[in-house]
C-alpha cells in the first residue's frame, strides 16, 4: 500500500485537519502494515501559482520544450507521478472562507492537466487517475455537514467534483467540526477520530 498524505494547513501539528489526517493515515497503516508513506506539507513547500510559462509548458510537446519550460513543468509532472503511484491519498484541508486554502488549490491546478489526468473524447471528458482510494480530512470552526450552513460548504463538493473529474471517485470524507463552538470544540476531534472507518 502506497500512501500519499497532503497537508494544506499552515498551523502544522496544531491543525485539526492535520490531526484528523494523521489519524486516517494511522488507520490505513494499521490495516496495511506493508506500506510506504509520502507526506507533503503544501505550506512548507508550496506549489507556485500558475503563470504563463506553466501553462505553455503543459501544452508544449516534451521534445519541443525549452529549458525554461522543462523547469516550469517539473512541479506538475512530479505531483502527477506521485498520485499515479499512490494507492491511497489522504488530503487534509481546513475550511477557509467556505472553501479550500490556496495552497491546496494551487496543487490541484498543477495536477489537473488535459492528456495527463483527464482527456476529452467523443463521449466527453474522461478521468485518467483510476483505482485510487481518497480520504478527505476536513476541519471547520462551525458545522457545515448539515443544517442551514451546509449551503456554504464549497470545500467537500469542490474536492469531490475536481478529483472525480480526474477519475478519483472513490472518496470518503471525515470531518472535525465545531472546533470554534463552545460545547462542541472540546470533543470535536475525538468524535471525528472515532468516526473513521476505512
Amino acid at each position: 500500500m502506497k500512501i500519499l498524505h497532503l497537508i494544506s494547513s499552515p498551523q502544522g501539528e496544531a491543525s485539526f485537519s492535520v490531526k484528523l489526517g494523521n489519524a486516517i493515515v494511522n488507520e490505513i497503516q494499521s490495516a496495511h502494515p506493508d506500506n510506504t508513506l509520502t507526506t507533503h506539507d503544501l505550506t512548507a513547500t508550496p506549489f507556485p501559482h500558475l503563470e504563463e510559462a506553466h501553462l505553455t509548458s503543459f501544452y508544449t510537446p516534451e521534445e519541443k520544450r525549452t529549458p525554461e519550460l522543462v523547469e516550469a513543468v517539473k512541479h506538475s509532472d512530479e505531483a502527477i507521478a506521485e498520485i499515479m503511484n499512490a494507492d491511497a491519498i489522504v488530503i487534509d484541508t481546513p475550511m477557509y472562507n467556505f472553501g479550500i486554502p490556496s495552497t491546496l488549490k494551487t496543487w490541484i491546478d498543477h495536477i489537473a492537466r488535459a492528456g495527463k489526468t483527464f482527456s476529452y473524447g467523443e463521449k466527453g471528458p474522461e478521468g485518467l487517475v483510476k483505482n485510487k482510494k481518497v480520504y478527505l480530512a476536513i476541519s471547520s470552526g462551525g458545522i457545515y455537514s448539515e443544517g442551514f450552513m451546509k449551503a456554504y460548504d464549497f470545500t467537500e463538493p469542490y474536492l469531490r467534483a475536481v478529483l472525480g473529474f480526474m477519475g478519483m471517485t472513490d472518496i470518503k470524507t471525515f470531518r472535525v467540526e465545531g472546533v470554534k463552538m463552545p460545547g462542541l470544540q472540546e470533543t470535536a476531534l475525538d468524535k471525528a477520530i472515532q468516526a473513521i472507518e476505512l
